[in-house]
C-alpha cells in the first residue's frame, strides 16, 4: 500500500496557489508558493485521512499522475497505521481479535490506529505482521519542484 497522491496546483489571483488532491478531495491546501501549498499537503492529507478512518471509510488507492500534476506523500508512520487500518477492514478484524493476536489492550490498538499519535514503529510493525504484511522502504528523490521549500 503506497500512501502516495497525485495533487493539482491552481494559481489566483494576488499570488495564493491552491493545493487539490483528486483521491482525497477533502485534502485541500493553499500556500504563497506552488512549494509552499506542496509543503502543506502533507499535513493536509494526514487531516483528511484521519477523518477517513474516525468515519470508518476506506483509505483511497492513489491514481496515476497526470501530466503537470505533483505527487505528495502520506508520512511514513501515518502509511504504516493506515495500512493496519485498511487492512483490519478488509480482513474483517476487530481491535478486539487484533489486541488478542499481538497480545496488547483495545486501547493499546486505537492508539495505534490514531495516526496523529506518535506509537512506536515496533509496535505498528507488529500490527502489520499480524495481518500478514510488511513494511517495505522505499526511497526515491525530491521532485526538483519541491526542492525550493525543503527546510
Amino acid at each position: 500500500m503506497k500512501l502516495s497522491y497525485p495533487v493539482t496546483i491552481k494559481n489566483y489571483s494576488g499570488g495564493q496557489v491552491g493545493l487539490f488532491c483528486v483521491d482525497v478531495p477533502e485534502a485541500v491546501t493553499a500556500g504563497n508558493t506552488p512549494q509552499e501549498a506542496i509543503h502543506n499537503a502533507e499535513d493536509a492529507l494526514v487531516v483528511a485521512l484521519s477523518s477517513y478512518t474516525d468515519q470508518q471509510r476506506d483509505i483511497p488507492v492513489p491514481s496515476k499522475p497526470v501530466s503537470g500534476q505533483q505527487v505528495v506523500s502520506v508520512p511514513p508512520l501515518a502509511a504504516m497505521k493506515l495500512a493496519v487500518y485498511q487492512a483490519m477492514r478488509t480482513q474483517g478484524i476487530t481491535l478486539r481479535q487484533l489486541s488478542e493476536q499481538i497480545g496488547c489492550n483495545e486501547r493499546q490498538i486505537r492508539r495505534l490506529l490514531d495516526i496523529t499519535y506518535e506509537s512506536k514503529v515496533s509496535h505498528v510493525e507488529a500490527a502489520l505482521s499480524a495481518l500478514s504484511l510488511r513494511v517495505a522502504v522505499d526511497v526515491e528523490p525530491i521532485p526538483f519542484s519541491a526542492l525550493a521549500f525543503v527546510s
